[in-house]
């Protein structure tokens, strides 16, 4: 079984919670016959990093205009502190990971979203032969939403996007969003256990899921289209929240064809 888990940059803010998912998702990796990936955001640390340096985020449509500052800082914050730290944390639980970006063997392949976000990228394929060659081998890849293009550009991409391209290229059987809210919630702020594609587009339309939600609804929709079967959305300071979904619990949010 192929396993992708996307790991919300709340969640790895704090050591206890980044230290606590490193051990539950090392337990998980040992388990026979499945193959695990990981890709994680960081947007609360980036915030931090721009403000400490006097750099302004600007967002449009929730997205980060990422001007070459802002790249400067993708770079040093998501391919850097936070993936290293969560790779350490990994090694100390046990892990053999291996920190990467979309830009490594081309493992995700973007473009620009629109000259209005400077270099933002949509991810536009996965090549994830090197996810396949780590995982088979015992190894944990470690992926933080960065992207390039064959032309040496270097893109920021929204870490859902990027863990919905991940996932379709592994070919993986299950998606999971670990976030810091209980699920996908209703008008009436009532946890959804369960919903269709036709669903999430009926509560993004009518204004229930924005924000956030929106883009996780977004590229969950995304996983479903590159093929993989189930994608969940649940929240990730649920102590061995991973385990727990694959065995069958149902926490969160699963949404399917």
């Amino acid at each position: 079984m192929k396993v992708l888990v996307k790991l919300g940059g709340t969640l790895l803010d704090e050591a206890p919670s980044r230290d606590r998912l490193a051990i539950e998702l090392t337990a998980l990796s040992a388990r026979p016959g499945l193959q695990l990936t990981v890709v994680h955001g960081g947007g609360k640390q980036m915030t931090r990093f721009l403000t400490e340096r006097g750099v302004e985020s600007r967002f449009v449509n929730g997205l980060r205009v990422s001007t070459p500052d802002v790249i400067d800082a993708v770079l040093k914050v998501f391919a850097g502190s936070v993936n290293h730290t969560l790779v350490a944390a990994l090694l100390a639980a046990g892990a053999l990971p291996v920190g990467l970006t979309g830009i490594d063997a081309a493992l995700t392949e973007a473009e620009q979203w629109s000259p209005e976000l400077s270099a933002v990228g949509k991810p536009v394929r996965s090549n994830a032969a090197l996810l396949d060659l780590l995982t088979s081998n015992g190894y944990l890849p470690v992926v933080a939403c960065v992207a390039g293009d064959r032309a040496g550009n270097i893109y920021n991409v929204n870490a859902d996007q990027m863990a919905a391209a991940c996932a379709a290229g592994f070919a993986a059987t299950k998606l999971l969003f670990l976030t810091d809210v209980p699920g996908v919630m209703d008008a009436s702020k009532r946890v959804q256990p369960r919903l269709t594609r036709a669903e999430s587009l009926q509560l993004i339309a009518g204004g229930v899921a924005t924000g956030g939600m929106q883009a996780k609804l977004e590229a969950a929709r995304r996983a479903l289209d590159g093929g993989v079967p189930e994608v969940v959305i649940a929240p990730g300071a649920e102590p061995h929240i991973a385990a727990r979904l694959l065995d069958g619990e149902m926490v969160g949010t699963r949404l399917v064809q």
